[in-house]
């Protein structure tokens, strides 16, 4: 069944037609090119059969971009930051908070560049055959020939792309994906994309993208080169170059099993950690508190105060994401996450209290305080979520500590003896709903500690 046609609106009002399919952590797929069109695409098995196989572990979103499609076609700007909004409508629209992200040849720099700016939002980034700057892709003599060509007869420059796509001895297959290729955009709006795409360059960005990154390339495919590839996975921090064998640009021809498999592997292991969210045996609970967020808003008002907000939590899930954390929930006022180690817990507290103070130099007019509790425990696991005591006493700990504080109680402190933490003793503590006084600990968390 054909995934049911919707609508989202771009800041720059343009209507931006997707769909999704299946159930799951979302994986948003941006579209390839200007040749875009979620309902024509259905006529192709080939196609459908690569959204029907990213679709049977996770939520699948697939999007027309402006221009294209079924999206609204009389649109002049084609910029990155154009198509950028495209992404952000859809994703806003379905209200998703967190999600892996696809960028696809052209779209590519696109995804790089929401991903750079949105890190607390983009969970993986997947990378097929693209490239960071746009000399590096459109140097190409047969780019350059089909430029020429789109120039001077529309059918003939159609018809080559899809051979070129599907494989010149292939006849009636390519036939109709260059039919869909006109039906999907204007000769006019494709000169224009492409005379913008020509202008694209997220080199810079590149250091900024934190999430974990693979950057999938066909050694044989004629263009872009593998060197291409080779050097967008080496300016991104960490990220993963997955070379396999194939001609075509397509994911959804040639070897289509090696592509999935190796897209499910990624993609596995960042819901595997989602996975441990809620784990069982000991554990090391993490809760941060923004200080008087409530006083916040009364006094920057709403937009102000949640993106003040937006800020703490996009620190704390770095942290998170940087020393092995699993995020539990959020809470309104802070976050509550999990740790497998004691000792990732202190140095994931202690780089959240670092960046903020570093964010507070900055902005010393308004200024984010956060207190962070620990504790060590065998909570109770369901539906995602952590329960009992161990997780209580943690609560009440981050209550107890002061804005910039860090406190433990013993039990993390004796886990992680030995590793060169620094924590001053603060004596028992009284807190509300325990009988008797907890030992706490202020972990020193300045460049000296």
């Amino acid at each position: 069944m054909e995934p049911r046609i919707q609508y989202a609106q771009t800041a720059d009002g343009v209507s931006i037609a997707f769909w999704t399919l299946g159930e799951g952590t979302p994986l948003v797929h941006m579209p390839r090119h200007v040749f875009s069109h979620i309902e024509l695409e259905w006529q192709f098995p080939e196609i459908r059969r690569w959204y029907e196989r990213l679709a049977e572990k996770r939520m699948l979103v697939r999007y027309d971009g402006r221009g294209s499609g079924l999206s609204q076609r009389n649109v002049a700007d084609h910029s990155l930051d154009a198509w950028v909004l495209d992404l952000e409508a859809v994703v806003d629209r379905l209200g998703l908070e967190a999600f892996a992200l696809l960028g696809h040849v052209r779209t590519g720099p696109a995804a790089i560049a929401y991903a750079a700016r949105n890190p607390e939002r983009v969970s993986r980034l997947l990378l097929w055959h693209s490239w960071a700057r746009a000399s590096d892709f459109y140097r190409s003599p047969r780019l350059r020939a089909l430029r020429e060509l789109l120039q001077r007869d529309w059918e003939l420059y159609t018809e080559t792309m899809s051979h070129i796509v599907w494989g010149f001895s292939e006849g009636a297959p390519a036939h109709r994906a260059a039919a869909l290729y006109r039906e999907s955009v204007t000769p006019e709006a494709l000169r224009m994309a492409v005379g913008a795409f020509r202008e694209f360059d997220v080199t810079a960005l590149l250091p900024q993208v934190k999430a974990p990154t693979l950057v999938l390339h066909r050694r044989q495919v004629a263009y872009p080169e593998v060197d291409v590839a080779s050097r967008l996975a080496s300016g991104i921090p960490d990220a993963r170059l997955a070379l396999l064998e194939g001609t075509s640009l397509a994911t959804y021809l040639g070897d289509m099993e090696a592509v999935l498999t190796a897209i499910d592997e990624f993609l596995g292991e960042g819901e595997e950690a989602t996975a441990g969210a809620a784990p069982s045996g000991l554990v090391t609970i993490l809760f941060t508190d923004v200080e008087g967020s409530t006083a916040l808003t009364q006094r920057l008002g709403d937009a102000k105060a949640q993106e003040l907000l937006r800020t703490h939590n996009r620190i704390v899930r770095d942290a998170l994401k940087a020393h092995s954390g699993s995020e539990i929930k959020h809470t309104g006022d802070g976050i509550m996450a999990s740790f497998a180690s004691a000792s990732r817990a202190l140095e994931c507290t202690i780089a959240i209290q670092r960046s903020l103070a570093q964010h507070n130099e900055s902005n010393p007019d308004i200024p984010i305080r956060v207190r962070i509790g620990l504790n060590a425990g065998e909570p109770v696991a369901e539906e995602e979520d952590l329960f009992g005591t161990a997780v209580q006493l943690a609560a009440r700990i981050c209550a107890q500590a002061e804005p910039g504080e860090i406190l433990a109680p013993i039990v993390v402190r004796e886990l992680a003896a030995g590793k060169g933490f620094l924590l001053a003793d603060r004596g028992d503590v009284a807190l509300r709903g325990f009988e008797d006084p907890v030992r706490l600990y202020e972990v020193r968390w300045g460049e000296e500690g």
